[in-house]
């Protein structure tokens, strides 16, 4: 199966950056509205943007166990990935409500999936391709809540011995003009992963956020 022309960006990257648009209606009244991202090289190039689409009733009340779609553009607005993840009970504690989301690439076509994996220590999961085979393992700190340190989810090969590439929360340790330190992501994996899983991992990304770091930025 061929790589979907639409990531072609991917295909050069292994370090991708997620970096959150605060709205100034949202700081000011301190009312959540619909999320919106831009997707970074590791330059500060913009090669996509992404906007969440749900209701207010999900943000404000059912946050952050609600349901949610990311929609993922290019620069000329062709939407080029769909991330959706179904309302789910957020316990770690209830097995049977593990997350679990759906990444699509092109819109239509599935790319992967991001599935949690229960274990009463640390954050885990797993990235499936697009026909539910288990490719690649994702396992984050004991403790998210770093104090505003950056937070390391390590991106590990299916045996969980060897590292490959993580997932970084980043605060006050990533310094670079073109970026906020209050809202990022970064992504390393090796740059000839399939594209199709980085676009997965991009999905890793937003429900690490919504479960770990969702209310991390409310006293600022």
């Amino acid at each position: 199966q061929h790589s979907p022309s639409c990531l072609f960006f991917f295909k050069q990257l292994d370090r991708i950056i997620i970096h959150q648009q605060v709205d100034l209606l949202e700081a000011i009244l301190g009312t959540e509205t619909s999320s919106k991202y831009e997707i970074k090289n590791h330059l500060g190039q913009r090669v996509y943007f992404a906007v969440e689409e749900n209701d207010c009733f999900d943000r404000n009340l059912c946050s952050p166990i609600r349901s949610f779609t990311i929609r993922i553009a290019d620069n000329m607005g062709r939407e080029v990935i769909t991330v959706n993840r179904p309302l789910r009970c957020n316990s770690c504690w209830f097995p049977c409500f593990l997350q679990e989301l759906e990444v699509q690439s092109p819109p239509g076509t599935i790319a992967g999936y991001v599935v949690q994996n229960w274990d009463p220590f640390l954050p885990k999961f797993t990235i499936q391709n697009e026909s539910k085979e288990d490719v690649l393992k994702i396992i984050g700190p004991y403790a998210t809540c770093g104090c505003f340190e950056d937070v390391d989810f390590e991106v590990k090969a299916l045996n969980e011995m060897s590292t490959i590439g993580k997932i970084s929360k980043y605060w006050s340790g990533f310094v670079n003009n073109v970026f906020t330190n209050t809202a990022n992501f970064g992504i390393q994996v090796p740059v000839d992963l399939d594209v199709r899983i980085k676009a997965v991992m991009i999905g890793a990304c937003f429900l690490i956020d919504l479960m770990f770091f969702e209310n991390s930025l409310d006293g600022l």
